[in-house]
């Protein structure tokens, strides 16, 4: 049995752990609400984009533009959504697994592919892969990824798309569904396309200028940034939630570990007593002979 010392040494030891994993649970419960905000806020955007692009694709303008066109997949790029940290459970272990199933479906259908890689995780886990060619890699994004690096990846997309250097584009991410569901997913967001929706009175009234092309780029453009942000959010949003529960359980292992280590103390404790006292009536009966 470890002496009392070495059982008090491991159980300070044990409690400063706890004091980092409760503050590390803390943080994360308040950055995922933090994500959780952002991202509500930025859904009546998506609604309205939705929306004048229901209307324009009902008069045929998105039949024209060119990226709404539906090619045959040839090549196509993977834009992979990891953590800068861990620390998350399983977070990345199941992004990174559904990554891995997407190359291998590409591989069996002799589709080329490229990846942009999101989080230090990511980065190295393709970084090890010998047939992937790596786009861009992307580190410590803000929690609110919005303006310059956001647009830099979108803007990457759709470049090597208009360009036909590859003729899909998908993100693969986790997606916060609940506090206790969180599912990683693969989303396509190019080819453009739109979730169609009841068009208002406000949007079909509408004159668009200088013209419905011009108004159909721009909004494009912009749905496909809000289907990245969305991305980026959501999966921040997961990766915060499961680490909050992965801290939650370090925390309480912590302190199971804590009981069982004073309890081991209490009994070596009182057993060292019991041990004195025996000693000490052995000593008493020896003088008394």
């Amino acid at each position: 049995m470890p002496s009392t010392r070495a059982l008090k040494t491991r159980i300070r030891s044990v409690k400063s752990t706890k004091q980092i994993t409760k503050a590390m649970q803390l943080v994360a419960a308040s950055k995922m609400r933090k994500a959780q905000e952002a991202e509500a806020a930025s859904a009546p955007y998506t609604r309205t984009a939705n929306e004048i692009l229901t209307h324009l694709a009902n008069q045929g303008v998105t039949d024209r533009h060119p990226l709404y066109e539906v090619r045959e997949i040839k090549s196509r790029l993977l834009i992979v959504v990891a953590t800068d940290k861990g620390l998350a459970g399983a977070y990345d272990a199941n992004v990174l697994k559904l990554y891995t199933r997407q190359l291998i479906e590409d591989d069996r259908s002799n589709v080329k592919n490229q990846t942009i890689a999101i989080g230090r995780r990511a980065s190295r886990f393709v970084s090890k892969l010998k047939d992937t060619q790596v786009a861009a890699v992307y580190q410590d994004l803000a929690d609110d990824p919005a303006g310059s690096q956001l647009r830099a990846i979108v803007d990457m997309a759709i470049e090597k798309f208009e360009a036909g250097d590859v003729d899909a584009v998908d993100v693969v991410f986790t997606e916060y569904i609940s506090s206790v569901n969180q599912q990683a997913i693969t989303q396509r967001i190019l080819p453009a396309g739109y979730e169609a929706v009841e068009v208002g009175e406000n949007v079909r009234e509408a004159e668009f200028e200088p013209s419905q092309e011009e108004v159909l780029q721009a909004v494009t453009y912009r749905l496909i940034e809000a289907q990245v942000y969305h991305a980026l959010l959501t999966a921040r949003a997961s990766e915060y939630i499961m680490r909050m529960m992965a801290m939650k359980n370090a925390t309480d292992n912590a302190t199971d570990l804590i009981d069982d280590l004073t309890l081991a103390m209490n009994k070596a404790r009182q057993a060292a007593i019991t041990q004195e006292l025996a000693e000490i009536s052995g000593g008493v009966e020896a003088l008394n002979e």
